[in-house]
């Protein structure tokens, strides 16, 4: 995130969570991404009082029902690495025929900005990245599920893809594109 909204907004100064040592986690209860998106950037803003930019997403399987979507991370358990999970749905795939094999990553952004009020102005976009379940694990970059998420428009797995071209095509690159264009707004020209 923190790559992809700098490139973005050079006039910006942003900072992580590592800048704040003391906060809290905060549990992921909302049933979609966008609830979980907004939780988060709700507790950051309300911690730090500064404009807060979260995110959530992860992988929907339309032959294992749209899962592990909101519970992307915690499939498994969250100790399970993602070499585990993986394994596990190509497993649970391997007798999916490949037109059958669809899935997409989806991710939600949500911005909170803090109002002199106590309110909080929202902002939210979404970013989704088409593909199936590939038959195997492959490649090197990325993180995630990104080893078995196949794009069949550009014959590649998205760990397979260099972090420009990952950033230009992914869920998680076209919602914090929207997100850019709201803090362009939000902290637009003085």
């Amino acid at each position: 995130m923190l790559q992809i909204l700098s490139a973005a907004n050079p006039d910006l100064e942003f900072l992580t969570l590592a800048d704040f040592p003391d906060a809290p986690e905060v549990d992921e209860v909302g049933e979609t991404f966008s609830e979980n998106a907004t939780i988060k950037a709700i507790a950051g803003a309300s911690l730090s009082g500064l404009v807060t930019v979260a995110d959530d997403g992860g992988l929907c399987i339309d032959a294992l029902d749209g899962n592990p979507g909101v519970k992307s991370h915690r499939f498994l358990g969250t100790e399970t690495s993602f070499a585990e999970k993986m394994g596990s749905i190509l497993l649970l795939m391997a007798n999916v025929p490949a037109e059958k094999r669809t899935c997409r990553f989806q991710c939600a952004v949500s911005i909170a900005i803090p109002l002199e009020s106590g309110d909080m102005q929202l902002y939210d976009c979404t970013g989704i990245c088409e593909g199936r379940i590939g038959a195997r694990i492959s490649g090197e970059h990325g993180f995630g599920y990104d080893p078995i998420f196949f794009l069949p428009e550009m014959g590649k797995y998205m760990a397979e893809l260099t972090p420009e071209e990952k950033h230009r095509i992914s869920h998680r690159g076209k919602a914090l594109a929207c997100a850019s264009i709201a803090l362009r707004e939000a902290f637009g020209p003085a």
